[in-house]
């Protein structure tokens, strides 16, 4: 009952947001010797492009995967005296550095290289097999020492990752809504709380999303720019923190674990395929006239409202089988969204709304 997937937590220790935030860096590290980087190679890049300070550090690359294997293969070959790990980059990164604290049993600290997910906040990780399909949610025991969200680092970073950023974090209030209605916890205040949240992200993100992508193409840090990526990392990271699972993952991610199986989605980014999977989760869920409210801000702001936005179109009914299968089945959650959930209702949601934007 007890397990961390089951407890409130407050998420990180600190976070700090704005231009130059990375010149906090250094200040948060004193009192730790030898601090280690976890990363990839373009996140370290930029990272190397603003950070400003005095500190050495070595340096691991991960393989890309978020695996139990590379985690635990960093910790093997360089955990012998860190006493910090410091991830930098996007999620799968940060999730790595995540890892690799737990089995080294070490404080990390977040420093995000792009705006995609909530990962820099929250203390779970997507976890993956070495082959890129997808394993399970894990639940780390330590929250992050800090998180540094440098405004002018992310300017710079893809746009394309923002956009995903925002279908991940939409997809807050629309798992968290039908969580917290179907298992009647809307008097639970820490339940209560964490939906307040999603409610926020959902707001913000409706109303800001267009400047804020506007303000990237400028290079501008305008107020729009940095309620969304505050949004995205940390009022996102508090839904399932103070949620707990009610606050976590219904059917739209369930939509984007299956997705795994079909190759030509792996390129695509995680919150993309999440804010396509938030349009099959409604229409499974009865609910027509939000996803014909939501296709046009999709469009919009290029979020996915259609199988070929995910790069999928040959043999289209085959592989809405085979997501449909995967996303309906007993270790999914997609049954939490919808009563009786068996695969012909999710396939029928996916076409549907194939037929919609065709």
């Amino acid at each position: 009952m007890f397990e961390l997937a089951n407890v409130a937590r407050p998420g990180v220790s600190e976070y700090i947001s704005g231009s130059g935030a990375l010149s906090a860096l250094d200040n948060r590290l004193e009192g730790f010797k030898s601090p280690l980087i976890v990363t990839g190679e373009k996140s370290y890049v930029a990272f190397k492009k603003f950070y400003k300070g005095n500190r050495e550090f070595r340096v691991a690359k991960y393989d890309g995967t978020a695996s139990y294997e590379d985690m635990k293969r960093i910790a093997d070959e360089y955990g012998e005296d860190v006493d910090l790990v410091v991830g930098v980059g996007g999620g799968r990164v940060l999730d790595t550095a995540k890892g690799v604290a737990q089995f080294l049993n070490k404080e990390y600290v977040t420093v995000p290289t792009v705006i995609a997910t909530c990962a820099p906040y929250a203390p779970v990780a997507a976890v993956y097999h070495p082959d890129k399909t997808f394993r399970e949610v894990a639940y780390f025991k330590r929250t992050a020492y800090a998180c540094i969200a440098d405004l002018d680092l992310l300017l710079e970073s893809p746009e394309e990752y923002f956009v995903a950023g925002i279908g991940d974090t939409l997809a807050k209030w629309y798992e968290a809504v039908v969580l917290v209605e179907r298992f009647n916890k809307f008097n639970d205040p820490f339940v209560r709380m964490g939906l307040e949240a999603a409610k926020i992200t959902r707001d913000v993100l409706l109303r800001d999303s267009k400047q804020a992508l506007e303000s990237m193409k400028k290079q501008e840090v305008t107020e729009e720019f940095k309620n969304a990526v505050d949004t995205v990392f940390a009022i996102s990271g508090c839904v399932g923190c103070f949620g707990v699972h009610y606050g976590r993952m219904a059917g739209a991610h369930a939509v984007h674990n299956g997705m795994s199986l079909v190759k030509e989605t792996h390129k695509v980014l995680h919150g993309t395929k999440v804010s396509y999977g938030i349009l099959v989760q409604l229409l499974a869920e009865g609910k027509k006239e939000e996803v014909e409210k939501l296709i046009p801000f999709y469009k919009e702001n290029h979020l996915a409202y259609n199988l070929k936005c995910v790069n999928i179109v040959e043999d289209v009914e085959e592989k809405i089988q085979k997501i449909a299968s995967f996303a309906a089945s007993d270790k999914e959650t997609f049954k939490l969204a919808v009563d009786n959930c068996i695969p012909e209702v999710v396939a029928g949601a996916m076409k549907e709304l194939e037929n919609m934007t065709n």
